[in-house]
């Protein structure tokens, strides 16, 4: 089962969105994009901002920014139902989406639902918190309800692999 994260028919543009200026008050961003290693496999990936503002706690600062979510949906081109498909790939295009504020990690939460950790066939989720000037910081406490795992860090100065679909 997927999580209603209602993405439908958002960002119809096919950019990747640029979380520099995303205000985290508007609809949620979808790109829909073919797989490119493996046939009849569509992914769905949809992201969304949400600002956070967590008090202090007990050896744990206040803290303040944007929560950017991003769930990449792996589904059957012919049905929409779930599809298996490797993490290499929608690993790859979180990275891009992450790279528009220069933040070379991030969060995988699994497959799973990343508001409560249950268990989603076919989707991934992924996370990253901004500070209030947009710099990736780590996962402020108060906000991890569940496992949280870093993802490997990128050169962003590299070469990507991807190209947003036109």
């Amino acid at each position: 089962m997927f999580v209603d994260l209602d993405c439908t028919g958002a960002g119809a543009g096919q950019v990747l969105p640029d979380l520099a200026t995303v205000d985290g008050q508007g609809d949620p961003h979808l790109i829909t994009a073919a797989a490119r290693t493996a046939a009849n496999i569509e992914l769905r990936i949809c992201t969304s901002v949400f600002p956070y503002d967590v008090a202090a706690e007990q050896w744990l600062p206040a803290a303040a920014g944007f929560n950017v979510t991003v769930v990449v949906r792996t589904v059957d081109t012919a049905t929409g139902e779930p599809r298996y498909l490797t993490r290499a790939e929608p690993d790859e295009w979180v990275r891009a989406i992450f790279s528009t504020v220069e933040a070379t990690g991030g969060y995988f939460l699994g497959a799973v639902d990343p508001d409560t950790g249950v268990h989603c066939r076919g989707q991934f989720a992924y996370r990253l918190y901004l500070d209030t000037d947009r710099r990736a910081i780590p996962a402020p406490r108060q906000l991890v309800t569940f496992p949280q795992y870093l993802l490997p860090t990128i050169d962003i100065r590299g070469d990507l692999t991807l190209e947003a679909p036109t």
